[in-house]
């Protein structure tokens, strides 16, 4: 089965409920926007990028899991720490509540911001400028070399319109796992293994890459 393949990479997504992670996820996957349930502990896919296998773990965003998005931190290479774009409150809460949490990620593992719901905000009136943005994303990746990175760890997107969406997640496989133009051309933008599935708490340890 495709889930017993091992991981070469682990991206774990981290964000308060209803900042539209799944939504990201789903976009990604078939390129559709449709509303989904809240996630119930943890959900993940398998992806291939090159000849590479890259697991991606969605994490529920109510408080009660935050044990759970702990453990399955563990291992990870990188990470998407998402924040609604039309409330500050998710903003500020990337430190304050995921910051920890991060903790159990690999010492090297990258963290990109990601701003959701673009397509929703306001240009006039918005609380979080770009630059605040950026400035979070550089204090989280300080242990790593920028000059490396073809885009600051920052973007703003929406599922809704595929705004941005494909260009995080290519921007996360190219960093960890950088492919060569021969790869490229030879793999193309890879394919999915396997779609999303439920993991809960009963689960966890079964699932965990």
């Amino acid at each position: 089965m495709s889930t017993k393949k091992k991981a070469d990479l682990k991206v774990i997504i981290l964000g308060d409920y209803n900042v539209g992670k799944t939504s990201l996820i789903c976009r990604y996957i078939d390129g559709t926007f449709r509303p989904k349930d809240p996630t119930v502990g943890a959900a993940f896919f398998l992806k291939q990028w090159g000849p590479h296998n890259v697991a991606v773990w969605d994490t529920a965003g109510d408080e009660r899991y935050s044990g759970l998005s702990h453990f399955y931190c563990r291992g990870a290479g990188a990470a998407i720490l998402a924040f609604d774009l039309n409330s500050s409150q998710t903003f500020e809460s990337l430190w304050a509540r995921f910051g920890s949490i991060l903790e159990a990620a690999n010492e090297d593992c990258l963290k990109v911001v990601v701003g959701t719901k673009m397509d929703l905000l306001d240009q006039s009136n918005r609380d979080i400028t770009p630059e605040e943005g950026k400035k979070l994303a550089r204090e989280l990746n300080e242990h790593l070399d920028f000059k490396k990175m073809p885009h600051e760890p920052y973007f703003e997107t929406s599922s809704l319109t595929n705004q941005n969406v494909d260009e995080v997640f290519q921007f996360i496989f190219q960093y960890c796992l950088p492919l060569s133009a021969e790869q490229k051309k030879k793999y193309g933008k890879g394919s999915v293994i396997d779609l999303i599935e439920n993991s809960d708490e009963h689960k966890s340890t079964r699932r965990c890459c």
